[in-house]
């Protein structure tokens, strides 16, 4: 029998007509006060649409809406958030109004493949997602000229079921983009946005969406529309889902089709920032425009799009970075290069990197962002060292740490993680005012103000609604596996509110270590099973579908969970998500982080904990190598060293963090004041608090990205491109001449004097002298310098040398220059040459370098001299 389904939506009253107009943008996710207006009309129905507005106001009682609208107290409630709604959308009293010049006023388009803002925009996977996401929150708040790019993705991300052997499943469930804050792009004749990108021999069609996050738009870019093949479809289905073929049109989607989506909407931006190198092909699209709308050579528009473009890596693990066989990039770039008369080598040269097994070369996304981009960093400052050293073969000669690569520690976006019931205790103790100085390190020294007992409480109550919660998780998992009514009443008792609670919760890969704490199961048992101070843990977190090293992780920590003593002590918590974090995040009292370093990127979870009373317990790995005051405000696992042999890192690794447990962090917590409290805990907690939130937040970290990459990129594009872009024609004209002459760069030395070692006194002046053979290129265009380093120091000195004479009649050009040492000790210096411009955004952009030695790439270490600068007899 055929029967028709009709759907009944509720009618929103004219009292409280714009609810939907709050539920269509995301400023509601950092807003406690903005969610309440929907939970306050029915608690259960907002838990059982997880926290989707949209899908709320489709299913709420027409009863419960018309009771609202007539609901004093409701109304109120509700005028109180859309006025409040109103100022921030049109406050034009922001960050940026009093940071910005005539010279930094353009949009900034940031791109990233994923975007972790609320749970009812499921189109992120894990910390790089959910960074991107409060990137936008911030640059909301604080005004920036933002626009953001990323894919609507029909499923999404995984949703990890854990059966009862602890294998990890992984459900894909289909969104229904009506029931998400998103809308339709309409085009100017009032139809759906459709931008066409082509791939191979075939045009995708790509449908644009609109969500809002506060003031700024973030665009999504959906290939499942009936104008396409059932193939070309599946592109914006799965994220991180599928072969290397689907990646990479994914990232074409992203990239490409990205830059036509902005231009057809009538944006262009003056800077482009590239969230990872998922979106690098953006740069080859802005090329091909120019190139084909401006008459401008292939290389020329590639200045240009330096100028502007910001790069951010993100991981120091190499198979993190996309690399693809050349064969694929043949079939999916051939008629790029050609259309633009490239070469297939010289298109190739752009990304060209020998692949991790040493045997064959592959097209890398990194190289190719490194190519196309003038800003680039990692996202701490160990990320950033390391990410120099692992790519410091892209600039060969040049030190590790004077490469571009330079970094920017991530945040957190303070509003969207602290707990609503902290908010509340700053408010009444800090003043609503605590908001406004969230960067203030001064103003968080008042969080010692609070009285320890409602410190305390507060994080207390929020351990308890994080239990809760694990609990009800818990239930829903022994259920759906079929689990035995006792087993399932024994939930009621896992975890204890008042036992010392640990949490560990991130993705499940190899090098996070997610096992390190079970390396000695007997002397961790003591811990848990003893009863006057007993321990508790909480796990968290996906492996990626393909990782089988990751999910045997997982199900190795359910099956010691089921163990004795750890049952009831220790629970794998399923389905880890934005919204089981704010619980854990909020309700733990130490958070663990056991990376191998130095892998660990930045982090960002620990930031979070901090923010809500807990204490941090890490490996100094990531952002903790920066935040770390050992006892003050948290713990370090082992030290800065770093091991090849894996198996006696982890023994180390181990022993010091159950030392630390049995030692510090089980004695502080149980030790309590005569009225009942863990004053030194306390102690800890508010350290915590007060030394990581004003540092480690987006705000200061989107206000540096400003500063440092935004302002500057847009003004040296801007620069570059007046008069048809004559400073970039003319740069890259330079660029060719300097790379076709470099070979003939030759150094020695001045004079017989620096043949051999050398003395002084303390302040004697050393003159130094080279001879440089230019050859066709004029001394303006080089840097002639002095390399001098001081044994048992790593930073160098690098004193100019400046020409003394004309080219002699062998070509050879004598150059002079005096290095005073700032104290006595033994010294080794060399000569450098380096190409100068001044429109060169860093002096080592172009990757060639000679150095006084027989081969023109080595840095020193060849042909050097050395000095030993004694004390004078007056200072003796």
């Amino acid at each position: 029998m055929h029967q028709q389904h009709i759907e009944v939506r509720p009618r929103l009253p004219e009292p409280i007509g714009r609810l939907e107009e709050l539920a269509q943008n995301l400023w509601f996710s950092w807003n406690a006060d903005a969610r309440s207006l929907f939970y306050r009309l029915d608690r259960d129905l907002w838990r059982k649409v997880g926290h989707n507005p949209i899908l709320f106001l489709k299913r709420v009682s027409q009863l419960r809406l018309d009771r609202a609208a007539k609901d004093r107290t409701y109304l109120v409630h509700y005028n109180r958030i859309m006025a409040a709604f109103d100022v921030y959308g049109s406050d034009a009293h922001t960050w940026y109004e009093n940071a910005r010049t005539d010279s930094t006023d353009g949009t900034i388009a940031y791109f990233s493949a994923e975007f972790g803002i609320h749970e009812s925009l499921p189109i992120f996977s894990g910390g790089l997602g959910v960074l991107a996401g409060d990137h936008c929150k911030s640059a909301s708040d604080m005004g920036l000229p933002f626009v953001c790019m990323g894919l609507l993705y029909r499923k999404g991300y995984f949703t990890q079921h854990i059966d009862a052997k602890g294998r990890q499943h992984d459900i894909y469930e289909e969104h229904n983009f009506s029931e998400m804050p998103v809308a339709a792009v309409l085009d100017d004749a009032g139809e759906p946005l459709v931008v066409p990108v082509e791939m191979e021999s075939r045009t995708v069609r790509v449908k644009v969406w609109k969500a809002l996050v506060g003031r700024i738009p973030l665009y999504l870019l959906d290939t499942d529309i009936p104008e396409n093949a059932f193939q070309d479809r599946l592109i914006t289905h799965q994220l991180y889902g599928g072969d290397m073929e689907m990646r990479i049109c994914q990232e074409i989607v992203l990239g490409m089709g990205g830059v036509r989506a902005l231009f057809a909407m009538g944006i262009r931006p003056a800077v482009w920032h590239m969230n990872e190198g998922h979106s690098v092909f953006l740069g080859l699209e802005r090329i091909r425009q120019m190139v084909q709308q401006d008459a401008m050579g292939f290389y020329e528009a590639l200045e240009l799009v330096r100028a502007n473009t910001v790069f951010t890596t993100h991981t120091p693990v190499a198979a993190g970075h996309d690399a693809f066989p050349l064969t694929l990039k043949d079939k999916y770039f051939k008629a790029y290069w050609e259309g633009l008369g490239l070469s297939r080598h010289e298109f190739l040269e752009l990304g060209l990197e020998v692949a991790p097994d040493g045997h064959h070369e592959v097209f890398s996304l990194t190289v190719l962002a490194l190519n196309l981009s003038g800003w680039c960093n990692g996202v701490s400052r160990l990320h950033g060292q390391v990410s120099s050293k692992m790519w410091e073969h892209f600039w060969p000669g040049v030190p590790a740490d004077e490469n571009p690569i330079t970094y920017v520690t991530n945040g957190v976006h303070t509003l969207s993680w602290q707990a609503p019931e902290m908010m509340d205790l700053f408010d009444q103790h800090l003043g609503v005012e605590w908001r406004a100085n969230i960067t203030n390190p001064e103003f968080w020294e008042h969080v010692d103000h609070i009285p320890d007992a409602l410190f305390w409480g507060v994080h207390q109550n929020l351990k308890r609604r994080m239990i809760e919660r694990i609990r009800e998780r818990c239930v829903e998992q022994f259920i759906r596996n079929g689990e035995g009514a006792a087993d399932i009443r024994e939930i009621e008792n896992l975890l204890d509110p008042e036992a010392l609670t640990i949490g560990f919760a991130r993705r499940f890969a190899t090098y996070k270590r997610a096992t390190l704490l079970f390396h000695d199961l007997d002397r961790l048992a003591r811990m848990v099973a003893n009863r006057d101070r007993p321990v508790q843990f909480v796990f968290a977190g996906k492996a990626h579908p393909a990782d089988v090293p990751g999910q045997a992780l997982i199900q190795k920590v359910y099956e010691i969970s089921k163990r004795p003593p750890f049952k009831g002590h220790a629970v794998l918590v399923e389905g880890y998500d934005i919204a089981i974090a704010r619980y854990l995040v909020s309700g733990v009292d130490v958070w663990l982080n056991t990376p191998r370093r130095p892998f660990e990127a930045s982090g960002t979870s620990g930031m979070k904990v901090a923010l809500n009373g807990g204490i941090n317990f890490s490996v100094l790995d990531g952002w903790w190598c920066e935040a770390a005051k050992e006892g003050v405000n948290g713990w370090s696992i082992g030290d800065e060293r770093e091991f090849d042999d894996e198996d006696r890192l982890a023994q180390q690794d181990s022993q010091n963090l159950y030392q630390h447990l049995e030692d510090n962090i089980i004695p502080a917590y149980y030790q309590r004041n005569s009225l009942g409290l863990p004053d030194q805990w306390v102690r800890i907690a508010k350290a915590s608090m007060k030394t990581i939130t004003p540092v480690f937040n987006t705000d200061r970290m989107v206000g540096e990205y400003a500063k440092r990459f935004y302002f500057p990129a847009m003004a040296k594009g801007r620069r570059l491109g007046e008069k048809q872009g004559k400073l970039a024609r003319e740069l890259a004209k330079w660029k060719a001449f300097m790379r076709q002459n470099w070979p003939q760069m030759a150094i020695t030395w001045g004079d017989a004097r620096h043949l051999a070692p050398r003395e002084a006194e303390y302040g004697d002046e050393i003159e130094i002298a080279a001879r440089v053979r230019l050859g066709e290129i004029a001394s303006a265009d080089v840097l002639v310098e002095a390399y001098i380093t001081e044994s048992g120091t790593a930073q160098p000195c690098r004193v100019p040398l400046k020409p003394a004479a004309k080219a002699d009649a062998d070509g050879w050009t004598p150059y002079r220059g005096t290095f005073l040492p700032p104290d006595t000790g033994c010294f080794t210096l060399t000569i450098r040459a380096t190409p100068h411009h001044p429109e060169m955004i860093h002096m080592h952009e172009m990757g060639l370098i000679s150095w006084l030695s027989h081969d023109k790439a080595t840095p020193p270490g060849g042909a050097i001299a050395g000095m030993r600068m004694e004390p004078s007899h007056a200072d003796a």
